[in-house]
């Protein structure tokens, strides 16, 4: 049995259960888990967490299913929130990540299925973990770009992944570039590409998450600056804070899943995470 808390995302092959979940009038999320199944059946739980009400909506379901002595198996959230908090760079700030993994380390799942975490500090903090790695994903944008395009690692920081997906395509080209951050007010500055003159290829930046854009706007423009051809975008998780103005303008396409949020647009193009693509 599956129980797709957020109804417009269902990732998962398998028979639903119903419920009702609304907001009372003073914030507080709540749900009616529909009783008239096989209680003895496992539950697994699937959910797009992008807030605290998420968060809440999920312990609820929980409480819910444990009070109906259901087994609750596996919980499947392929964006952690929080994920990018994952250190404490000045004094006075959390760290985020551990905080809201406490929270579902308490809930019990016996697997905790995430996509494409941003770092190793999220399945080190949180119980039974199973990173679902985006070769999958990648694979399937390269298909449809036309297999042609070289790896572009975003920083060193996403150098390691971005070689294991190389290896999983047959050991595609791979370009890294760095870029600077100021920690206290989060300015980018300082874009670098390490290649000569990339003889117009085409280039896909690939990366776990895009927030403002910020990153990949600038990088775009040093591509360019060292000869690169088309540029495409791959991010497995899709923010996009600042919506698509600038970022389409530099891209000839950008790739997405919909583990956050549903998107459409002229040259986004969203890829639906599915049972081929977590398998």
């Amino acid at each position: 049995m599956i129980l797709n808390l957020d109804q417009n995302f269902k990732p998962l092959d398998g028979e639903e259960l119903k419920f009702e979940s609304f907001t009372f009038s003073g914030g507080e999320p709540h749900i009616k888990i529909n009783p008239n199944f096989e209680t003895a059946k496992g539950v697994t739980i699937t959910h797009r967490l992008n807030s605290f009400n998420d968060l809440g909506l999920l312990c609820l379901a929980v409480d819910a299913l444990k009070r109906m002595q259901v087994a609750i198996v596996d919980l499947y959230i392929p964006y952690f929130p929080a994920a990018r908090q994952d250190r404490v760079m000045i004094k006075g700030e959390p760290l985020s990540v551990k905080v809201y993994a406490d929270i579902i380390n308490s809930l019990g799942f016996k697997k905790v299925l995430v996509f494409d975490a941003h770092s190793e500090v999220t399945p080190a903090v949180l119980n039974n973990c199973e990173v679902i790695a985006n070769h999958k994903f990648i694979a399937k944008v390269m298909e449809e770009i036309g297999n042609e395009a070289i790896l572009i690692s975003p920083d060193g920081g996403a150098l390691k992944k971005i070689y294991k997906v190389s290896e999983f395509l047959g050991g595609v080209e791979v370009v890294e570039c760095s870029k600077s951050r100021n920690v206290k007010t989060g300015k980018l500055s300082g874009f670098k590409v390490y290649a000569d003159d990339l003889q117009g290829k085409d280039c896909l930046i690939v990366d776990d998450i895009c927030d403002g854009g910020g990153t990949f706007i600038g990088l775009a423009e040093e591509l360019r600056n060292k000869n690169a051809g088309k540029l495409y975008l791959a991010v497995s998780h899709g923010i996009f804070s600042k919506g698509f103005g600038e970022l389409s303008s530099s891209f000839e396409k950008i790739f997405t899943s919909n583990s956050v949020k549903d998107f459409a647009g002229s040259n986004v193009h969203q890829i639906s995470l599915s049972h081929a693509l977590l398998s």
